[in-house]
């Protein structure tokens, strides 16, 4: 088959994708000088902490004040993110006057809904959900949590506005060789850039609209240390409450070698450190800073 053999819609389908290439390969070319200018159809990952919206906002300044419409934010919500950090990406999009699009895991053909701020689930709900659906428990090794309900409902959004080909964006810093080597296929410009945790942490030094909660990510992650984890439930045992339920329901834990949410929940009532993990180190998380 020749080129002349194709229909006039087949060579424009062609022409559209080698057109789409040559930009992507202008774009990376350019990245070189600022990797926060992104070419859209892109969407750019806000995980609800510090280094995600330190990415916007450098993109935002790359782009004189305003992302291409072409250029998508979105936060795809758990349930269980600590309600500070759903303050935080609220305030950020005011902020910038930038739209972020709030997403959620639906057990549903879609996959997902849209919600906003007011709307979002603060109990828990999608990853119950998503639990039941699954009819066991995440964990360290099989930790399904992340993509179903992060990456795929994302993803699924996007397939409904036709975008197919697009390059996702995401918070990676360059202190973080680990989540950079597993996500080659993304775009990182914090990581391009050379911006580590140190860096993030001055920018937001006095900043009005700091992140608030301590942790990022799921309140109390079984991927975080042991430690941490106590911590946090010493100064709200009730965190525990619904990580405790699941367990008990599914008749299972989270994490081996370690105890339950109940016997922590419990410890934490009693202020007393019986286990002995403190030294524990807490499992990488790839749900973003």
């Amino acid at each position: 088959m020749t080129v002349t053999d194709l229909t006039k819609s087949e060579r424009e389908q062609i022409e559209e994708i080698l057109s789409r290439r040559a930009t992507r390969q202008e774009s990376d070319a350019g990245r070189m000088n600022d990797p926060f200018k992104i070419d859209g159809p892109a969407c750019m990952s806000f995980s609800g902490g510090r280094s995600s919206a330190y990415m916007l906002i450098r993109a935002v300044q790359a782009h004189g004040g305003k992302l291409p419409d072409d250029v998508l934010t979105c936060f795809a919500n758990t349930g269980k993110e600590d309600p500070r950090t759903l303050d935080f990406v609220n305030d950020i999009a005011y902020e910038l006057d930038v739209p972020i699009v709030w997403i959620e895991f639906r057990n549903d053909d879609k996959g997902f809904a849209v919600v906003d701020y007011a709307s979002a689930s603060r109990k828990g709900e999608p990853f119950e959900a998503l639990i039941k659906k699954k009819s066991f428990l995440p964990n360290a090794v099989m930790r399904f949590c992340t993509s179903d309900l992060k990456i795929k409902p994302i993803d699924a959004y996007l397939k409904t506005l036709g975008w197919t080909d697009r390059e996702m964006v995401v918070g990676i810093r360059a202190d973080e060789p680990r989540r950079i080597a597993k996500m080659p296929h993304l775009h990182k410009p914090l990581a391009i850039a050379g911006i580590t945790k140190p860096h993030v942490l001055e920018f937001f030094k006095g900043k009005p609209y700091d992140l608030k909660a301590e942790d990022g990510n799921c309140d109390l992650c079984f991927n975080k240390g042991l430690p941490q984890i106590m911590s946090s439930i010493s100064k709200t045992p009730q965190k525990a409450v619904w990580w405790a339920r699941q367990e008990k329901e599914r008749g299972a834990t989270f994490a081996k070698n370690r105890p339950s949410y109940e016997q922590m929940y419990q410890q934490a009532l009693a202020q007393t450190d019986a286990f002995g993990y403190d030294n524990e180190e807490a499992i990488a998380c790839f749900c973003g800073d």
